[in-house]
């Protein structure tokens, strides 16, 4: 789908204070940005904001982090940001290939991916947020225990997610092909997305996963039932 593009968007999203614009910077020093050391939660691909606004709500003692790389779809996002009193929520426009540059090693607690881009031809694999190139870069900058949850009404993209889960050496922790009618849909929180395709439909596949070599037995999760990461 073309996304239309909306003249001055780049230069909105400049002037806003919720955009973090020097981001290399912050690696390793999102705790100062917060000022506090609450853990920090990021969504990659937030789209027009509504999950990540809604998450953020329900979880003022949690800090969140929406990674967005086209400019016309996160001036929506912003848009909502600005009816948010809250100081837990901040943006970035960003490619999720360049994530290890942002955030250092363990300086995130979970990580969101709703709705991302299926890349259906072959060739462009690699580029598929839930591929084992990109599960490495999670791996890289998830504190232990950290979950990465996953939702997408793609049933083929959601089968190759399953598979290179176990190739990057993953665990798959919940799996469900029908996420708004499994027990896990109590607390779920909807994209823009979401909410059209159940509408019409169209099941939701839903999944968390976690590196093995690094499980945290003490992991809490937060307040919102299952609105945070694997839980």
């Amino acid at each position: 789908m073309r996304l239309r593009n909306i003249k001055g968007s780049r230069e909105a999203i400049a002037a806003d204070p919720w955009v973090i614009h020097d981001e290399t910077a912050r690696r390793g020093r999102w705790k100062e940005q917060f000022g506090n050391d609450r853990p920090v939660y990021i969504e990659i691909g937030t789209g027009k904001g509504q999950f990540i606004m809604e998450l953020a709500r329900r979880n003022p003692d949690k800090n969140f982090i929406g990674i967005e790389k086209y400019s016309s779809v996160l001036l929506r996002a912003l848009e909502k940001r600005r009816y948010y009193e809250g100081d837990n929520l901040f943006f970035i426009r960003m490619d999720a290939e360049y994530i290890e540059d942002v955030f250092d090693k363990d300086e995130v607690a979970g990580i969101y991916l709703n709705f991302s881009d299926p890349w259906p031809k072959e060739r462009h694999a690699k580029r598929r947020l839930t591929s084992r190139q990109f599960w490495a870069r999670y791996e890289n900058i998830l504190a232990p225990g950290g979950r990465v949850a996953f939702k997408t009404d793609n049933r083929d993209l959601f089968t190759f997610s399953l598979e290179e889960v176990g190739a990057a050496g993953w665990r798959l922790e919940h799996v469900s092909f029908d996420l708004h009618r499994s027990r896990y849909s109590e607390g779920n929180i909807m994209t823009e997305y979401e909410e059209r395709f159940s509408q019409e439909g169209h099941p939701i596949h839903y999944l968390t996963a976690y590196d093995i070599s690094r499980p945290d037995p003490e992991d809490v999760p937060c307040s919102a039932k299952n609105a945070c990461a694997g839980k």
